[in-house]
């Protein structure tokens, strides 16, 4: 049986890097678009392509260290994941919603200004957002980790429904019969990501470098699940790392896993060296906007009913669908 709980060692990484721990086995850190959107400096690329805002944006994970796959582009710590499987007793929905929710107020505690001693304070931050924001209303289930991995992330998707709140999922597309459970459930996200970062099997072998023996097959059976959910908004993501998984022939292979899933959405973004991918890729490999552009419009030969609907230069990210009209979230998607 692996153990739910975190190493020290682990923590103490986890802890260099700003992340707070919750409970056994979650983890909250703040997105720096949160912190800029907390300022008045700027949005994170969701709150512009889907409304989405980023101060009210809460990004945790349920399985902090526990994932199948060991990416390059990860900036977790991979060489210390916990395993692929959360066993015993895991904690509450409750336990973990409410301690993400706490943790983040106290993460962004040094936004606030002391009415009192105002005058000595150095804080920019918008007073209002602040306020807003100790109720985040945005839940990114992503960061670290692979979130299926917590067996009852269909009742921790639920729960935060029935508190009002979004949810925006991010899978590597390894559990299918997990993605076919939350339907039959009704549980499926505000909106659901299948992290699509290689263009065919040898190249994600290498790249994901997975535990699971069939990981291939396991990501091909998600985009066909994907492509029959008609109660949440889907996106396929691909990170791009320059002379590696952007190459020119690559724009077809793509392409043709992009027509098995029918996402409603494409994004198509340049992954950043940071954190414990530093290690793993060089700068040089990091692909410029204007790269990401050009190999989109290459996709796009092969996609003539998809379009470029949006972009976010800082983030070097391009939104690719069908319809611009479909991008905002309504009211009845939440």
């Amino acid at each position: 049986m692996i153990s739910l709980m975190i190493p020290d060692n682990v923590k103490k990484i986890l802890k260099k890097q700003h992340y707070a721990i919750v409970g056994k086995h979650s983890a909250v850190q703040v997105c720096r678009w949160t912190k800029k959107s907390l300022r008045d400096e700027g949005v994170c690329y969701k709150e512009k392509f889907y409304g989405i805002k980023s101060h009210l944006c809460c990004q945790m994970s349920p399985a902090v260290m526990w994932c199948p796959n060991k990416c390059l582009h990860c900036w977790r710590a991979i060489e210390m994941t916990i395993g692929d499987e959360l066993k015993g007793k895991v904690d509450s929905l409750k336990e973990i919603i409410d301690g993400c929710i706490e943790a983040q107020r106290r993460l962004i505690q040094g936004f606030n200004i002391d009415e009192k001693s105002k005058k000595k304070q150095l804080s920019r931050a918008n007073q209002k957002k602040f306020a807003e924001a100790q109720e985040p209303m945005q839940f990114a289930i992503s960061l670290s980790g692979e979130p299926m991995v917590y067996e009852n992330i269909g009742g921790l998707i639920a729960e935060l429904r029935k508190r009002g709140k979004t949810s925006f999922l991010v899978t590597n597309g390894l559990y299918p019969e997990k993605l076919e459970e939350l339907k039959k459930k009704e549980q499926l996200p505000t909106q659901l990501y299948i992290s699509v970062n290689s263009p065919n099997k040898e190249m994600y072998d290498k790249f994901h470098r997975s535990s699971k023996k069939d990981a291939w097959e396991r990501l091909n059976k998600s985009l066909e699940i994907m492509s029959r959910l008609k109660k949440t908004r889907t996106v396929f993501r691909m990170n791009l790392i320059l002379d590696l998984n952007m190459l020119p022939e690559h724009a077809e292979q793509y392409a043709k896993l992009i027509k098995e899933a029918n996402p409603m959405f494409v994004e198509v973004k340049g992954v950043m060296s940071v954190g414990y991918a530093r290690e793993r890729i060089p700068y040089n490999k990091m692909p410029y906007h204007k790269d990401i552009v050009e190999f989109s419009k290459q996709i796009l030969k092969f996609l003539p009913e998809y379009k470029i609907l949006s972009e976010k230069e800082e983030s070097r990210v391009l939104l690719l669908g069908k319809d611009e009209r479909e991008m905002k979230i309504k009211e009845n998607e939440k």
